[in-house]
């Protein structure tokens, strides 16, 4: 891939929206390898934490993804396209929930070993606002599915951050949020965090059977709740 060419300093705002745009409109493709920071640097003609702040902006916009050791990885294969949203048209609640068991407990068990310093405070902070959500459902739900996508991006990999972007999709469904409102309860959402504060605990300590076994238990949990919602036939 041939840099883009600079002569000025830039600042990480600046850098960031054109290494977005670069993605974004293809120059760089989903799954290519980012050029180095000191590369980056030199292109940019500026200071190492110009870039690390411009390609954190660009991971916490999901548009890429880094592995350390490995380098920064573009996660972006373009936008949503009708198939993806005639899916999220037909899938329930339920169905979801089924669909991330299987799923989530892969990606949870890459996040134990791949996870970063990075990904942990990060992880950290969400656990920090769910825990303080009890009373707003509204903000819980949707710290929690950020809290879920940045263990999927733990993971490491590009397809598994892509995958749960999707989930993600589906759970702004209006079925979903009626089901939500059905069951989310200050006593609920203590639960769930509870179990949030064991995956976290466990990768930590990179363990990955608590870090399982705290999953499992998070959706047990919401099955039981949504089949408790689930009309009946």
């Amino acid at each position: 891939m041939i840099p883009i060419e600079h002569k000025s300093t830039r600042g990480a705002r600046s850098i960031t929206s054109e290494l977005r745009k670069a993605i974004e409109t293809g120059r760089y493709h989903d799954g290519d390898q980012l050029p180095p920071e000191r590369d980056l640097s030199e292109t940019y003609s500026a200071s190492r934490n110009t870039i690390r702040k411009a390609l954190d902006n660009l991971e916490d916009a999901g548009l890429v993804v880094r592995k350390v050791g490995s380098g920064t990885f573009v996660n972006y294969s373009g936008p949503a396209d009708l198939e993806t949203e005639n899916v999220v048209e037909q899938i329930s609640p339920l169905q979801l929930i089924d669909a991330r068991i299987g799923f989530e407990r892969q990606m949870t068990r890459l996040a134990v070993v791949h996870a970063t310093g990075r990904d942990i405070e990060k992880m950290e902070s969400l656990l920090t606002q769910l825990e303080a959500s009890e009373q707003d459902r509204n903000t819980f739900t949707k710290l929690d599915s950020e809290f879920h996508h940045q263990l999927a991006k733990a993971s490491g990999n590009p397809l598994i951050v892509k995958l749960y972007h999707q989930i993600n999709e589906v759970r702004t469904h209006s079925q979903w949020r009626k089901a939500r409102e059905l069951v989310l309860s200050p006593e609920k959402i203590r639960q769930y965090n509870k179990f949030h504060r064991g995956i976290l605990d466990a990768l930590i300590k990179r363990d990955t059977k608590s870090a399982i076994d705290a999953l499992n238990a998070h959706m047990e949990l919401a099955h039981l709740d949504l089949v408790g919602t689930a009309p009946d036939d």
